[in-house]
């Protein structure tokens, strides 16, 4: 793992990019493109850039209309009012008529910190996965960020790409981007972990001591939730002892539940999941809130023996 980015301003950054060749891109905000880094797009387009206030449902309402006459809108606001205020209009607007709609959201999970409870979004996957056409992307850090928004802008219909608010590690040993393929990390024979955005970090570090105790993890990127990449999670159950899935959500949802539904309707196997089990967020810092939700590389460690254990090995 390399330099740390913050995905947020790699994403601002990737719109200017793609705002020069792009006329049709239209970016909108609720009053916080200071944070989303949007404000960088504004900057250089203003007459392609609204700021809407603290009014996300108009936004996403707008992002609509604006998609139906040949927009392809980037929407960005924090993860929870994203996913939780305007869910009603992303439903019946965007997703219904599989409209150009890129929701781009900041600040998931508990990693937000300090601002507590109220701004950390642990549901907004389940609630996106619960929408027939949504695409849902969670990178793992900056340049895979990259690669998801052009994924985005290159793919017909409404995504929901989901970002964190502090830097995170550039890894290193991931393979080119495939919107619906996964990658694979590190190889391993005894288990398979699964994880997307921040906790790869935290899976590469979790293999890194099971490796010292002869323990052999195989590490999987899966950064698209939908199109999900069915095929590797069973050749993955077929060519390891058991499955362990690692995300900052709630386990309720989210990419656990995505493949405990592959797993059962195809190749049943053990899969202990690494997430947050009914609790809200709270203040603290990123470091201490992912010690007290058991979200780290310890804790990831944790559950893969257990898997080895139940499966005898």
């Amino acid at each position: 793992m390399a330099e740390a980015l913050y995905q947020r301003e790699v994403y601002g950054k990737t719109l200017v990019e793609l705002g020069k060749d792009h006329q049709n891109i239209i970016v909108l905000d609720a009053d916080l493109s200071s944070s989303t880094k949007t404000k960088l797009f504004g900057k250089a387009y203003p007459e392609r850039f609204f700021n809407f206030g603290v009014a996300e449902q108009n936004m996403m309402a707008t992002a609509a209309g604006l998609a139906s006459c040949g927009k392809v809108v980037f929407a960005s606001t924090f993860a929870m009012f994203a996913t939780g205020r305007a869910w009603d209009q992303l439903r019946n607007s965007v997703c219904y008529n599989n409209f150009n709609v890129k929701l781009v959201a900041t600040h998931a999970g508990v990693s937000v910190g300090e601002d507590g409870a109220s701004h950390q979004a642990i549901e907004d996957i389940a609630l996106m996965r619960s929408i027939p056409n949504m695409k849902i992307i969670v990178p793992c850090d900056g340049p895979e960020t990259k690669d998801a928004v052009i994924a985005a802008l290159n793919t017909p219909g409404p995504f929901y790409i989901r970002l964190s608010r502090a830097k995170v590690p550039t890894i290193e040993e991931k393979k080119p981007f495939k919107l619906g393929k996964s990658c694979v990390i590190k190889e391993g024979n005894d288990v398979s972990i699964f994880a997307c955005g921040i906790m790869v970090e935290q899976a590469i570090k979790a293999e890194e001591i099971l490796k010292k105790e002869g323990i052999s993890a195989r590490v999987i990127n899966m950064h698209t939730l939908r199109p999900l990449d069915e095929e590797m999670i069973i050749k993955c159950v077929k060519e390891t002892k058991g499955l362990v899935v690692c995300e900052e959500h709630t386990v309720v949802g989210g990419l656990a539940s995505a493949i405990d539904e592959v797993v059962c309707e195809n190749i049943p196997t053990k899969v202990i999941r690494v997430g947050i089990r009914n609790r809200f967020g709270q203040s603290g810092s990123p470091a201490e809130l992912l010690k007290e939700y058991n979200l780290t590389g310890s804790d990831i460690v944790i559950a893969a023996k257990k898997v080895l254990s139940a499966k005898g090995g």
